[in-house]
């Protein structure tokens, strides 16, 4: 459905994403992991044809995003990072005019079920300025879903939001799935790329360093973490394949050590030495 091959782009001298390559097959959920300023909104800005790459070719659908933009925006749905909702408009106002310009069929009929879902049909008349930004959210992801697109893009979908509504974020966008859609997600959230990836690409620094389901890249570092905070409050982590192996380990060693399952934080800590802020 995606394919991704040695993408790079460039902002002055800031190399944002520096020879990316990777598959995304049909109905699958793929997430982009990183920390901020790693290249994840520069590699879906590309994708959904907003910006142009210095090098390298992408296919959706098999179309070209350089030379055929306008096919790929036909199937496609949206939720940018930044919160482009029209404020002095109201949550079905925002999306009747989507979906008119879209010359969306059975418009009225699809905005009632899709505000239904998010839970903002009570609101359909509020101005966009007064909903909460959990609301603002859902009501952006609505207008992604409202032309029933097979890809849905979503950056930093639950950035900022509570973890009750970030869940219910979560459980529509495995509705999508479940739907036969297409899901490219860009998060910096831990839990969120365990809860909904299918594969988790690890970017850091323009660069792709893994590729993998969770379990994959989990057990490619070992499967158990063994951590240890020292008078200086530095973290230190240690790696090993199964428990017992880490207990032993635990037991040679005689400090305060928590022996816990490993994240996903702690393959990037792995390959990189960094945290993911």
């Amino acid at each position: 459905m995606i394919k991704v091959e040695g993408l790079v782009k460039h902002y002055g001298k800031i190399k944002a994403v520096d020879g990316i390559s990777f598959e995304i097959k049909q109905g699958e959920i793929f997430g982009l992991l990183g920390p901020n300023g790693a290249g994840k909104t520069t590699t879906v800005k590309v994708l959904i044809t907003l910006t142009k790459p210095d090098a390298g070719k992408c296919f959706i659908n098999g179309f070209d995003v350089i030379k055929e933009p306008y096919e790929i925006r036909k199937f496609i749905g949206v939720v940018p990072q930044e919160n482009n909702l029209d404020r002095d408009l109201t949550v079905y106002e925002n999306l009747f005019i989507y979906g008119k310009l879209h010359k969306i069929k059975d418009l009225k009929v699809k905005i009632k079920n899709l505000l239904e879902m998010m839970g903002l049909w009570e609101r359909k008349d509020t101005l966009v300025s007064k909903l909460s930004g959990g609301m603002q959210r859902r009501l952006l992801l609505a207008r992604a879903l409202l032309s029933d697109p097979k890809v849905l893009f979503l950056d930093e979908p639950s950035i900022g939001l509570d973890p009750q509504i970030r869940r219910h974020l979560w459980e529509i966008i495995k509705r999508a799935k479940a739907e036969g859609k297409t899901v490219f997600l860009t998060t910096h959230y831990i839990e969120e790329a365990e809860a909904l990836c299918d594969r988790v690409g690890i970017l850091a620094k323009g660069r792709l360093i893994a590729l993998g389901s969770p379990s994959e890249l989990k057990k490619s570092v070992g499967l158990f973490t063994v951590e240890y905070i020292d008078q200086e409050g530095n973290i230190n982590l240690w790696m090993f394949k199964t428990k017992e192996e880490a207990y032993e380990f635990a037991k040679k060693n005689d400090l305060p050590l928590v022996i816990r399952e490993t994240n996903l934080e702690d393959v990037f800590i792995k390959l990189t030495g960094e945290r993911i802020e």
